[in-house]
């Protein structure tokens, strides 16, 4: 017999659960394979977990798209706060600027690079500390800093901030639904492995195809190994005329 082997997929796993809900539903009342117990079961749970499959995939498709608008807005954010600081590094260099006036940014007045800012969270500081500090410098009667202007510059970290909540929100969402509907697949798995346990038990007695056949109509997945030969009608009238012939010789399911 080629072995068998549980669903690796949301799909395949409400497939396998669709397959034998609906086979069992359809059945002779004389073929009683899977107990009533156990599909009214697989009955309920399988509308949460449907459910859950449909708002995990809606949720990826707007994750995909709210990222790629986010990762634009986080480039501009980046890209002014950026600008601003060797601005204001180049008017330091120059003379324009007291050096030690970069304190009010939070900046080292004996350095002229730029912060690291490749994270968000270091976008939020720095962003923050730069808007800070033009204004104190600007209240103190210091002249504004223009390519960009630090209104300009406040516009993109405000938007950047907005989605930034939007995107972490977004985040934790995901994280929950995801941490749903793995419960969820265990379930599924547990499930579907004792329909099959069951309906290939209540088939034991057939031929390796006949049961092979039967047992697929409830959504039991099989493979076969390499090199393994594949169950046919034909291997089954092989195995009956050698049973026939002989007896005493019992196929099992190794046969």
């Amino acid at each position: 017999m080629p072995y068998r082997r549980l669903p690796n997929t949301d799909l395949a796993r409400l497939h396998a659960l669709q397959n034998a809900i609906q086979r069992a539903q359809n059945a002779d009342y004389t073929e009683q394979v899977i107990p009533y117990k156990v599909l009214s079961d697989a009955q309920r749970f399988l509308v949460p977990f449907e459910n859950a499959v449909m708002q995990s995939k809606d949720n990826y498709k707007s994750t995909v798209n709210a990222n790629k608008q986010y990762r634009h807005i986080v480039q501009n954010a980046r890209m002014y706060i950026s600008h601003f600081i060797q601005v204001l590094n180049l008017s330091v260099i120059r003379g324009e600027i007291k050096k030690e006036q970069k304190l009010l940014y939070g900046l080292d007045p004996h350095q002229h690079v730029v912060p690291d800012l490749s994270t968000d969270e270091n976008l939020l500081e720095w962003g923050k500390n730069i808007i800070d500090g033009e204004q104190k410098r600007m209240a103190n009667g210091g002249f504004p800093i223009y390519n960009p202007a630090i209104n300009k510059v406040k516009v993109h970290y405000d938007i950047f901030c907005e989605h930034h909540r939007q995107h972490t929100f977004h985040v934790q969402n995901s994280e929950r639904v995801h941490g749903d509907l793995d419960s969820l697949r265990a379930q599924a798995d547990a499930i579907i492995l004792n329909i099959w346990n069951l309906v290939e038990e209540y088939y034991k007695d057939e031929l390796p195809f006949a049961r092979m056949m039967k047992c697929q109509l409830y959504g039991v997945i099989y493979y076969y190994r390499k090199g393994e030969r594949k169950l046919s009608a034909e291997t089954d009238r092989e195995l009956k005329n050698i049973m026939e012939s002989q007896p005493t010789i019992q196929w099992s399911e190794e046969a």
